[in-house]
């Protein structure tokens, strides 16, 4: 029987959820015993403190400061810590445990996961944004640490279970495959009114909105290019992207000798999360399986980068390097938001992101060493501002 003792920074949301969920499932089937330590949120203390109660957890943390006093009357009696804030976030991502999954959306997970790096612990990380901003550092930290980082992304993991770490230089490049969001095969003029309530609506997968959106602007698969090359060591032009619509192959690795392995399975998030989860063992849990006759066949296609420039944009930022990654990533999470809060039209989320990168490059970010937590998010900052004085230039 596996046995974990867990933190899950970022609970409430999609990923979280997900974790606890097949954590139940799991332990249901009898394969696994867990015991919580850390359970964070945002300003859902109502699900946290629900989650809490019933994992025992230790400690619950909401990111709200404001929102402190509810969490503590929800937990009212049952023994658990609360706590709020950013430096609490912090605090709890280094108490000791077996297993982290950092699943906070955005760069304001970063802090968190970086804390978290330095434990000696496994690392599951869903934040792709701490691995865009500082990943070379991010992954020293771990390895410094005695820790496992495993990547939680689909696509990562499925690279993570077919690479030969032990004999890298047979690898001749990384595919990563994307289902094309809901808007594959449109062109830039029929994506001109698009709204958030069709942006969010992905046909293949459930996630939060803004990485639904991600997703409909191909910046998602753009963010996976980056991680892929970092967590792989693997040069910008040897990690490409297919767009796969049916989501079974979750991505390939190419040898020399011509040979190309691939992880395939359902669009379900719980299965790289049960990889992450039972490293370096697997996790018994009523999986849903592929029935390959019912599929009838897996279609592929090459991105379109003229009607989802976002791919591209973030190729460049990889080849540019530097802060480059980390001002993509800000750019893009401002300018995806505006959209979400309709300020912001959907083709315009990647302007704002190329005339940030643009502005970026020639000022004082371009020489930025991204070494660490603090500089990633000074970049980050910076960034920000750049990109919120476009979106109001650009704003509906």
């Amino acid at each position: 029987m596996i046995r974990r003792r867990v933190s899950i920074l970022g609970s409430t949301g999609s990923v979280g959820t997900s974790t606890l969920d097949l954590m139940a499932q799991s332990e249901a089937a009898g394969s696994a015993a867990y015991e919580v330590e850390v359970l964070t949120g945002g300003a859902n203390v109502g699900l946290l403190a629900e989650q809490a109660r019933r994992w025992k957890a230790k400690l619950a943390v909401t990111a709200h400061e404001d929102r402190l006093e509810d969490l503590r009357a929800a937990l009212d009696g049952s023994g658990i810590e609360a706590a709020a804030g950013q430096g609490a976030l912090v605090e709890a991502a280094v108490r000791p445990v077996d297993w982290t999954m950092a699943a906070i959306v955005g760069a304001a997970g970063l802090e968190s996961a970086w804390a978290a790096a330095a434990t000696g612990s496994t690392l599951a990380l869903a934040n792709k944004e701490s691995l865009v901003c500082c990943g070379p550092a991010l992954i020293a930290r771990v390895a410094a640490s005695g820790g496992k980082l495993i990547p939680v992304d689909s696509e990562h993991s499925a690279i993570f279970q077919v690479f030969d770490a032990g004999r890298p230089e047979g690898v001749e490049r990384l595919i990563l495959t994307a289902s094309g969001g809901p808007f594959r095969g449109r062109t830039r003029a029929e994506m001109a009114d698009i709204t958030p309530e069709q942006a969010v609506a992905h046909p293949k997968w459930s996630m939060g909105a803004k990485i639904s959106v991600d997703s409909a602007t191909l910046a998602n698969k753009g963010l996976e290019t980056i991680e892929a090359a970092y967590l792989f060591d693997m040069p910008a032009d040897r990690v490409d992207v297919v767009v796969h619509p049916e989501s079974i192959i979750h991505s390939l690795v190419e040898h020399r000798d011509g040979s190309t392995l691939a992880q395939l399975g359902l669009p379900d998030m719980k299965t790289p999360i049960a990889v992450a989860l039972a490293w370096p063992g697997r996790l018994a849990w009523p999986a849903p399986r592929m029935d390959l006759a019912a599929l009838g066949r897996l279609t592929f296609e090459a991105p379109d980068l003229e009607a989802f420039p976002a791919l591209r944009l973030a190729r460049e930022a990889l080849a540019a390097g530097g802060a480059a990654p980390a001002v993509f990533n800000a750019a893009n999470e401002v300018a995806a938001l505006a959209f979400l809060d309709r300020r912001l039209a959907f083709l315009n989320i990647a302007a704002v992101v190329a005339e940030t990168l643009e502005a970026a490059a020639s000022g004082d970010m371009a020489s930025v060493d991204v070494c660490a937590c603090d500089a990633a998010l000074a970049v980050d900052a910076d960034a920000r501002r750049l990109a919120r004085s476009i979106v109001d230039r650009l704003a509906i």
